[in-house]
């Protein structure tokens, strides 16, 4: 027996891999080296180890929907700092807004609209005071061939864990869910926190793979991209000539 969520999220996901199977093979069309390419790389890398982070730890619908939302707006960061171009208020407004977003439809999928509301709004205006206090994913960028983790950086991540965890305490408890609000906060938190200390870890390896991914490459990646979706999407047929119940 199979849920039909699940089934949906794979087929979705195949989906969304012979899109971007797709835009690789016509990467001469868009632009070669100097298009969009190279966000959608951190895009798509960015996304997926938050998706599968997050779906570990809170569900795969929480992951799906995060993995989104921080893959678009770091891919979008990441592709600034490569460049040296700084962010304004405005825009980290905007990136911590998306994110918030995230956040709280997901959690609110888990525990509750009134529990993801609040978390969103706390979650939107934490990350913009993090970021005018110098706080933010882009700290310390130095892409490099090997993953590594600074000081400020680890420390980051454990400002993200506390904070998460105190945000979600009291999203429970706003909600009227006190009798589990501290196990809810400690898992949020923890789950949030440990997904970005691994990111940030992997996070000087992915940006210059980004920046240094060959043209040829750029096949190889979009025929990857396509069988494997093309591999999801057929799921849902395997399903039905196999007679597998779906719930």
């Amino acid at each position: 027996m199979i849920d039909k969520h699940a089934l949906a999220i794979v087929s979705l996901a195949g989906s969304s891999l012979d899109v971007l199977g797709a835009l690789y093979l016509a990467y001469d069309l868009l632009g070669g080296e100097h298009g969009p390419l190279r966000a959608v790389t951190r895009g798509v890398t960015y996304g997926t180890i938050f998706g599968i982070g997050y779906g570990l730890g809170l569900g795969p619908v929480f992951g799906l929907i995060n993995g989104a939302a921080h893959g678009i707006t770091l891919a979008w960061e990441f592709s600034r700092a490569s460049r040296h171009e700084g962010q304004g208020f405005w825009q980290d407004a905007f990136m911590s807004a998306i994110r918030g977003c995230g956040f709280g439809i997901g959690l609110a999928f888990l525990f509750g609209p009134v529990f993801g509301t609040a978390f969103g709004v706390m979650s939107t205006v934490g990350q913009i005071v993090a970021y005018r206090a110098g706080v933010r994913p882009t700290v310390d960028y130095a892409p490099g061939m090997r993953p590594r983790i600074t000081l400020r950086q680890f420390l980051g991540a454990v400002n993200r864990t506390v904070g998460y965890l105190a945000v979600a305490y009291v999203s429970a408890v706003l909600a009227g869910q006190r009798a589990r609000a501290l196990p809810v906060g400690l898992k949020t938190g923890l789950v949030i926190g440990i997904v970005t200390a691994v990111a940030v870890t992997c996070t000087p390896f992915i940006e210059w793979t980004a920046d240094h991914l060959p043209a040829r490459r750029m096949g190889v990646v979009s025929v990857t991209f396509i069988l494997v979706g093309f591999s999801l999407q057929s799921v849902q047929y395997w399903v039905e000539l196999l007679n597998v119940s779906v719930q």
